[in-house]
């Protein structure tokens, strides 16, 4: 966040010449801009695959009656955002686009935001939205796959199909040095470029061929490669590739700007998509899952505390700037819409979220313990 407000300092600064002009300058035949977000943004997905893959098999994911809760909370908390940014977006065929970019949640800004209560919160409530955030990644990724891949080169497809048969097979042989899978995954993300599907994807596909060494409760187990890897990339993602990522996507020139565009169809849609529609989507479709027994409330939380929950989860911001600059790419307007709509609907969400978990946090600490024992009556 740090880096996203620095950007919008900068272009809105005497430097704006020097940064826009800075991202759309080439370097290798891409500019800057691309080498941000498709080449480091490829290592940010990376990682992603590697939490999907570690918590499927090792972790919070790994059985079903894990999965359901966060699964059904995960997938209302992106139909519903969608839904809301569709009802003002249809009848124009050209920002409907933008549809999937209030559906995403940003797992390190969400757990940032909680993690501030410290032990206020239930653990379980942070495994909960960790769960959720990962199966919200999986959606996301599905979606980038399926609906913002551009025209394929067969050629490009092919010799990526090829490479991804060299990982598998190295996973198949039992291969458990890391650096052929990297050099193989070099190649993967070059072919993936080429071919028309979004160049990220390739991380995730790499990703899924890492062996992974099942080790319950060391997640920094060294002996299982995929930990080896996701422990070794953690922060250069999370101190480096974000924040460039924040600072190379977050510019927005309020030159020639009035309030007016804050009523606009794309960033209205955003904002009360991620505030209005995770709220809703999330808590709704958790609550009544627990309600008609299917999964257990997270132990020791309360319905207001998952509601608080729900609200963090509007924090869109990366994965829904980084959707944004897929739906629009050749229109800098647009863009500019999309950056105000995810800043508004992620800092509505971030503050509405930590003020109420902090305030029913504060009371169901309390002697009677109100909001527990309401749960626990009602159920």
């Amino acid at each position: 966040m740090v880096a996203a407000a620095l950007a919008l300092i900068v272009a809105n600064s005497p430097l704006s010449g020097i940064y826009f002009g800075t991202l759309h300058s080439y370097v290798l035949g891409l500019s800057i801009g691309h080498w941000v977000n498709d080449g480091l943004m490829a290592v940010f997905f990376l990682l992603v695959g590697l939490e999907i893959k570690r918590e499927m098999l090792d972790g919070q994911l790994s059985t079903w009656s894990r999965r359901i809760l966060p699964g059904v909370a995960a997938a209302g908390g992106m139909m519903v955002p969608a839904l809301i940014y569709v009802a003002f977006n249809s009848s124009d065929p050209e920002t409907i686009r933008g549809w999937a970019i209030p559906a995403a949640t940003d797992i390190a800004f969400a757990l940032g935001v909680l993690s501030l209560l410290g032990s206020r919160v239930p653990t379980s409530l942070k495994i909960f939205l960790t769960a959720l955030a990962i199966i919200d990644d999986l959606g996301a990724v599905i979606i980038i796959a399926l609906f913002y891949t551009a025209d394929l080169s067969m050629p490009a497809l092919g010799a990526a199909a090829l490479i991804l048969a060299a990982l598998i097979a190295l996973n198949r042989f039992g291969v458990q040095t890391l650096w052929p899978y990297l050099i193989l995954g070099l190649g993967l993300w070059g072919a993936v470029l080429l071919s028309g599907v979004h160049a990220t994807l390739a991380g995730v596909a790499l990703a899924l061929t890492i062996p992974l060494r099942p080790a319950p409760g060391k997640p920094d187990d060294m002996h299982s490669p995929l930990h080896r890897l996701e422990h070794g990339i953690h922060g250069w993602v999370a101190y480096l590739i974000v924040p460039v990522f924040g600072f190379a996507n977050a510019g927005v020139s309020f030159a020639g700007m009035d309030a007016s565009i804050l009523t606009g169809s794309i960033p209205l849609g955003i904002a009360l998509g991620l505030f209005l529609g995770k709220m809703v989507g999330v808590f709704g479709t958790a609550w009544l899952t627990v309600r008609l027994g299917f999964a257990d409330m997270p132990a020791g939380a309360n319905t207001a505390q998952l509601f608080g929950v729900s609200l963090l989860c509007g924090i869109g911001f990366t994965m829904s700037l980084f959707i944004g600059a897929l739906a629009f790419p050749a229109s800098p307007e647009l863009g500019d819409a999309v950056k105000v709509g995810v800043f508004a609907g992620s800092l509505l969400s971030a503050t509405a979220g930590a003020l109420l978990l902090r305030l029913v946090s504060r009371k169901a600490d309390g002697p009677a313990h109100r909001y527990a024992k309401a749960d626990r009556n009602a159920a």
